[in-house]
Protein backbone atom coordinates (compact mmCIF):
# COMPACT_ATOMS: atom_id res chain seq x y z
CA UNK A 1 0.00 0.00 0.00
CA UNK A 2 1.34 3.14 -1.35
CA UNK A 3 1.13 6.92 0.64
CA UNK A 4 -1.42 7.92 -1.67
CA UNK A 5 -3.73 5.05 -1.13
CA UNK A 6 -4.15 5.43 2.24
CA UNK A 7 -4.82 8.92 1.79
CA UNK A 8 -7.60 7.67 -0.22
CA UNK A 9 -8.70 5.45 2.38
CA UNK A 10 -8.96 7.85 4.71
CA UNK A 11 -11.20 9.97 2.48
CA UNK A 12 -8.34 12.43 2.75
CA UNK A 13 -5.76 15.10 0.30
CA UNK A 14 -2.51 13.96 0.30
CA UNK A 15 -0.34 16.14 3.15
CA UNK A 16 -3.48 15.87 5.75
CA UNK A 17 -2.64 16.72 9.29
CA UNK A 18 -2.07 14.48 12.10
CA UNK A 19 -4.84 15.68 13.52
CA UNK A 20 -6.82 15.01 10.84
CA UNK A 21 -5.56 11.20 9.84
CA UNK A 22 -6.34 10.47 13.75
CA UNK A 23 -10.18 12.11 13.41
CA UNK A 24 -11.37 10.20 10.52
CA UNK A 25 -9.65 7.39 11.41
CA UNK A 26 -11.25 7.19 14.45
CA UNK A 27 -14.49 8.08 12.06
CA UNK A 28 -13.68 5.41 10.05
CA UNK A 29 -12.89 2.71 12.49
CA UNK A 30 -16.33 3.30 14.33
CA UNK A 31 -18.48 2.90 11.22
CA UNK A 32 -16.55 -0.38 9.81
CA UNK A 33 -15.90 -1.98 13.18
CA UNK A 34 -16.66 -5.75 12.77
CA UNK A 35 -18.80 -5.82 16.27
CA UNK A 36 -20.83 -2.94 14.68
CA UNK A 37 -20.75 -5.30 11.92
CA UNK A 38 -20.78 -8.78 12.42
CA UNK A 39 -21.95 -9.64 8.93
CA UNK A 40 -20.32 -7.77 6.76
CA UNK A 41 -17.68 -8.99 5.07
CA UNK A 42 -16.47 -5.95 3.28
CA UNK A 43 -16.86 -3.73 6.59
CA UNK A 44 -14.59 -5.81 8.03
CA UNK A 45 -12.29 -5.44 5.12
CA UNK A 46 -12.49 -2.02 4.47
CA UNK A 47 -11.89 -2.01 8.75
CA UNK A 48 -8.58 -3.57 8.16
CA UNK A 49 -7.30 -1.60 5.10
CA UNK A 50 -8.47 1.36 6.83
CA UNK A 51 -6.48 0.55 10.06
CA UNK A 52 -2.89 -0.40 7.89
CA UNK A 53 -3.16 2.97 5.82
CA UNK A 54 -3.81 4.96 9.53
CA UNK A 55 0.03 3.00 11.40
CA UNK A 56 1.62 3.56 7.71
CA UNK A 57 0.75 6.93 8.00
CA UNK A 58 1.53 7.39 11.79
CA UNK A 59 4.71 6.48 10.76
CA UNK A 60 5.62 8.88 8.26
CA UNK A 61 3.41 11.68 8.96
CA UNK A 62 4.83 13.89 12.44
CA UNK A 63 2.67 14.63 15.27
CA UNK A 64 1.30 18.46 15.82
CA UNK A 65 1.85 18.29 19.33
CA UNK A 66 5.33 18.09 18.94
CA UNK A 67 6.08 20.69 16.04
CA UNK A 68 4.02 22.88 17.94
CA UNK A 69 5.98 22.52 21.52
CA UNK A 70 8.64 23.48 19.29
CA UNK A 71 7.11 26.34 18.01
CA UNK A 72 6.06 27.80 21.72
CA UNK A 73 9.77 27.48 22.55
CA UNK A 74 10.87 29.09 19.82
CA UNK A 75 8.83 31.78 20.57
CA UNK A 76 9.62 32.79 24.11
CA UNK A 77 13.06 32.58 23.38
CA UNK A 78 12.59 35.19 20.85
CA UNK A 79 11.13 37.43 23.09
CA UNK A 80 13.55 36.61 25.61
CA UNK A 81 16.48 37.76 23.34
CA UNK A 82 14.66 40.85 21.88
CA UNK A 83 15.74 42.36 24.28
CA UNK A 84 19.29 41.41 24.68
CA UNK A 85 21.80 42.91 22.02
CA UNK A 86 22.38 41.01 18.87
CA UNK A 87 25.64 38.75 19.44
CA UNK A 88 28.28 37.94 16.43
CA UNK A 89 26.37 35.97 13.50
CA UNK A 90 27.45 31.93 13.70
CA UNK A 91 27.57 29.76 11.11
CA UNK A 92 24.02 28.01 10.82
CA UNK A 93 24.25 24.52 12.18
CA UNK A 94 24.31 21.53 9.93
CA UNK A 95 21.14 19.87 9.77
CA UNK A 96 20.60 17.17 11.99
CA UNK A 97 20.35 13.71 10.32
CA UNK A 98 17.35 11.87 10.35
CA UNK A 99 17.13 8.79 12.73
CA UNK A 100 17.92 5.81 11.21
CA UNK A 101 14.06 4.48 11.44
CA UNK A 102 12.79 7.14 9.78
CA UNK A 103 15.60 6.85 6.70
CA UNK A 104 14.75 3.32 6.14
CA UNK A 105 10.58 4.28 6.42
CA UNK A 106 10.98 7.03 3.94
CA UNK A 107 13.51 4.70 1.70
CA UNK A 108 11.02 1.78 1.73
CA UNK A 109 8.08 4.34 1.12
CA UNK A 110 10.05 6.12 -2.00
CA UNK A 111 10.26 2.74 -3.91
CA UNK A 112 7.07 1.09 -3.02
CA UNK A 113 5.86 4.86 -4.47
CA UNK A 114 7.97 4.19 -7.43
CA UNK A 115 6.53 0.82 -8.45
CA UNK A 116 2.69 1.59 -8.10
CA UNK A 117 3.86 4.97 -10.21
CA UNK A 118 4.98 2.64 -12.77
CA UNK A 119 1.79 0.64 -12.84
CA UNK A 120 0.19 3.51 -13.62
CA UNK A 121 2.03 5.10 -16.19
CA UNK A 122 1.69 1.76 -17.92
CA UNK A 123 -1.76 1.57 -17.22
CA UNK A 124 -2.07 5.10 -18.42
CA UNK A 125 -3.65 5.98 -15.55
CA UNK A 126 -1.89 9.41 -15.93
CA UNK A 127 -3.86 11.54 -12.98
CA UNK A 128 -3.72 8.69 -10.39
CA UNK A 129 0.31 8.84 -12.21
CA UNK A 130 0.66 12.64 -11.17
CA UNK A 131 -1.30 12.89 -7.74
CA UNK A 132 1.25 9.65 -6.09
CA UNK A 133 4.26 11.67 -7.63
CA UNK A 134 2.93 14.99 -5.80
CA UNK A 135 2.49 13.57 -2.87
CA UNK A 136 5.53 11.29 -2.39
CA UNK A 137 7.36 15.04 -3.55
CA UNK A 138 5.99 16.68 -0.79
CA UNK A 139 7.29 14.22 1.27
CA UNK A 140 10.61 13.99 -0.12
CA UNK A 141 10.87 17.65 -1.51
CA UNK A 142 14.95 17.32 -1.38
CA UNK A 143 15.39 13.83 -3.08
CA UNK A 144 16.47 14.63 -7.45
CA UNK A 145 15.17 11.01 -8.26
CA UNK A 146 11.30 11.91 -6.86
CA UNK A 147 11.54 15.53 -8.85
CA UNK A 148 12.68 13.49 -11.82
CA UNK A 149 9.65 11.28 -11.83
CA UNK A 150 7.29 13.81 -11.08
CA UNK A 151 8.42 15.88 -14.15
CA UNK A 152 8.43 12.33 -16.22
CA UNK A 153 4.78 11.66 -15.46
CA UNK A 154 3.71 15.38 -16.31
CA UNK A 155 5.92 14.87 -19.85
CA UNK A 156 3.63 11.89 -20.43
CA UNK A 157 0.61 12.94 -19.16
CA UNK A 158 1.38 16.08 -21.62
CA UNK A 159 2.64 13.88 -24.21
CA UNK A 160 -1.11 11.76 -24.21
CA UNK A 161 -2.92 14.85 -24.11
CA UNK A 162 -1.33 16.21 -27.75
CA UNK A 163 -2.45 12.53 -28.86
CA UNK A 164 -6.30 13.71 -27.59
CA UNK A 165 -6.32 17.01 -29.00
CA UNK A 166 -6.28 18.84 -26.04
CA UNK A 167 -3.42 21.14 -27.03
CA UNK A 168 -4.10 23.62 -24.15
CA UNK A 169 -4.05 20.78 -21.13
CA UNK A 170 -1.44 19.34 -22.92
CA UNK A 171 0.87 22.73 -22.81
CA UNK A 172 0.18 22.80 -19.05
CA UNK A 173 1.43 19.72 -18.20
CA UNK A 174 4.51 20.13 -20.52
CA UNK A 175 5.87 23.51 -18.86
CA UNK A 176 5.11 21.60 -15.25
CA UNK A 177 7.25 18.98 -16.46
CA UNK A 178 10.22 21.80 -17.30
CA UNK A 179 9.86 23.65 -14.18
CA UNK A 180 9.64 20.66 -12.07
CA UNK A 181 13.23 18.90 -12.89
CA UNK A 182 14.94 22.59 -14.77
CA UNK A 183 18.25 20.81 -14.48
CA UNK A 184 17.48 18.13 -16.70
CA UNK A 185 19.01 18.29 -20.23
CA UNK A 186 17.40 15.17 -21.68
CA UNK A 187 14.03 15.88 -20.19
CA UNK A 188 14.26 19.33 -21.74
CA UNK A 189 14.96 17.73 -25.23
CA UNK A 190 12.03 15.72 -24.92
CA UNK A 191 9.55 18.25 -24.11
CA UNK A 192 10.75 20.51 -26.63
CA UNK A 193 10.03 17.96 -29.54
CA UNK A 194 6.46 17.49 -27.80
CA UNK A 195 5.65 21.27 -28.16
CA UNK A 196 7.00 21.24 -31.54
CA UNK A 197 4.36 18.13 -32.27
CA UNK A 198 1.60 20.42 -30.35
CA UNK A 199 2.48 23.16 -32.35
CA UNK A 200 1.95 20.60 -35.76
CA UNK A 201 -1.26 19.70 -34.32
CA UNK A 202 -2.68 23.14 -33.91
CA UNK A 203 -1.59 24.15 -36.76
Amino acid sequence: MDLGDCYRLLGLRSGASFSDIKLSYRRLAQLYHPDINPDDKKAKEKFIAVTEAYKLLLQVVPQENTFRQGTQSQTVERQETSSRPEPPKKEKPKPKPKPPNVVEIERRLKWRTYEQLQQFLKQKRFPQATALAEALAQRLPDDAEVRQWQAIAYQLWGRSLIADNQPLKARIYLKKALKTDPNNRTLWIEVQRDFERLEQKIF
